[in-house]
């Protein structure tokens, strides 16, 4: 069993190494005060004047500098096996998680964030560059304006009905190697039930929209 490194009774900001900007930075930290850093995003963290109350992952990519500034905050976790984002998650134990930082590098680096998205048992919302990514849950009501992009990405066999959308999802079967749900426009507040595994991807101006119909705003 994996032991937790870090425990929060509030929401805890997620950083890594990739494209992020100090205002995502500044709003994710109103929203979850405890800020972790994935690796190399010690040294982002640092960059922007802030210390994490932990930095997790295989540090291949952490200073030397950022090891000695942050001391005992350090926390290694040597095996290959999963992602320094996969490491974070499993050791934090909170209500919920904002993930910042997880974009905007390689490619083959971005697909396995959005798999381990899948994955985590957490309730997690990633802001990317222009989106906010998360699980999609079995219900979801999104209270979001006509014409809003919302888009669904399956991770398996998915069937889904939805209230609220251009083009309805009732009766259609998504796989990632046949059909997805991207782009699909809002008529107004949205409605979508789900079986099997999905990736919802609204505007990044949506996050408090993602977070209220997360339960969590």
């Amino acid at each position: 069993m994996i032991s937790s490194i870090v425990h929060s009774s509030a929401g805890v900001s997620l950083l890594g190494a990739g494209a992020v900007n100090h205002a995502d930075v500044d709003e994710a930290l109103t929203i979850a005060p405890c800020l972790v850093a994935a690796d190399g995003g010690g040294d982002r963290a640092l960059s922007m004047g802030l210390e994490p109350e932990a930095v997790i992952g295989d540090l291949d990519s952490l200073s030397d500098a950022a090891r000695a500034t942050l001391g005992p905050r350090v926390h290694q976790v040597a095996e290959q096996d999963s992602t320094d984002f996969a490491k974070c998650l499993q050791r934090i134990k909170a209500p919920f998680i904002l993930a910042l930082g997880f974009t905007g590098m390689r490619l083959d680096h971005t697909l396995a964030a959005m798999t381990d998205l899948i994955r985590t048992p957490h309730r997690v919302v990633m802001l990317a560059e222009e989106e906010v990514i998360f699980r999609c849950p079995p219900s979801l009501s999104l209270d979001v304006t006509e014409g809003t992009r919302v888009s669904l990405f399956p991770f398996g066999e998915v069937k889904a009905r939805s209230e609220g959308l251009q083009w309805p999802l009732d009766g259609i079967g998504f796989t990632p190697a046949e059909r997805v749900g991207t782009s699909n426009r809002a008529t107004g507040p949205v409605r979508i039930m789900l079986e099997g595994p999905a990736l919802m991807m609204l505007p990044r101006e949506e996050l408090a929209a993602a977070l209220t119909g997360l339960g969590i705003g």
